[in-house]
This record gives structure tokens, C-alpha cells and sequence, in this order.
């Protein structure tokens, strides 16, 4: 379960990437609900909201690191389901994100709400495990203490 999380991740947010740099044009909004959401082609060159810009070989070593640790974490049988589920999210999210800054030197990003700055797909899948253990560590008491 864990590999087709994963995988799927990565294959969607790359794949819409690859589709968003065929589509669109660097930094022109394209309206999909008019003065709410826009498809906006951006080159983030740094990480979360737009911090440690220009610092590439950093990020990268980050993300390795994280990688490694989040295998390390899933391998540990008496995390819960929750928890593995959250860990794989970041990690599809990682490695997606990851595969940009080696190819390109960035990140590709595209959605974009206007009160929040553009994001992607991996992006949403490491917020969404930001939530699942944020949920995990204030209502449930096994929490694993190794991440």
C-alpha cells in the first residue's frame, strides 16, 4: 500500500507539471475560477512559502535526509496506520519535489489561490500529512516518538 501511494504521487504531480510547462506561461495566471483559484506557472527556487531561496544544494541534501529517515520510520511495525499513511504522503511529496530541483534546479508550481503562495501537487500531499499528524499526535497517545 505504501509503493502505490507513493508511486501515484509522484506520477500525478510530475505528471501535471510536465502538463502545467506545456501549457501555461511562466508567471501569467490563467483564470479557472475568476478572482479565486488560477493555473500560474512559477519556478519556486527555494522551499515552503518561499524560503531558502538560491539554496539548491541544501534543499536537496534536506530532502535526502528526510527520505531516509521517513523509510527508516515506516519499516516500524508498531507505528499506526495513520502514521504510515502520513509518512508516505510526505515521502510521494518529497521525491516528487525532489526529481524538480534535480532536473531543473526548482521546483514546478501551478496552483494558485492568490492568499497563499503557488503550489503543486507534492506540495499538497505533504500538507495533507502535516494534518493526518498534527490529527495523530493531539487525539491519539501512540504516536511514534522515532520521527
Amino acid at each position: 500500500m505504501i509503493f502505490i501511494i507513493v508511486t501515484s504521487i509522484v506520477v500525478l504531480d510530475q505528471t501535471t507539471k510536465f502538463l502545467a510547462t506545456k501549457l501555461l506561461h511562466l508567471n501569467t495566471p490563467v483564470a479557472i475560477i475568476k478572482d479565486f483559484f488560477y493555473f500560474t506557472l512559477v519556478h519556486n527556487r527555494g522551499a515552503a512559502f518561499g524560503n531558502f531561496q538560491n539554496q539548491l544544494f541544501f534543499l536537496i541534501l534536506i530532502t535526502i535526509f528526510a527520505i531516509v529517515l521517513i523509510f527508516y520510520n515506516l519499516r516500524d511495525k508498531k507505528n499506526s496506520l495513520i502514521f504510515k499513511l502520513a509518512l508516505s504522503l510526505i515521502l510521494g511529496g518529497a521525491i516528487g519535489n525532489l526529481i524538480d530541483r534535480l532536473r531543473f534546479g526548482f521546483v514546478i508550481d501551478f496552483l494558485d489561490f492568490k492568499v497563499w503562495p503557488v503550489f503543486n501537487l507534492a506540495d499538497s500531499a505533504i500538507t495533507i500529512a502535516a494534518i493526518l499528524l498534527a490529527w495523530e499526535i493531539l487525539f491519539k497517545k501512540d504516536v511514534s516518538r522515532d520521527l
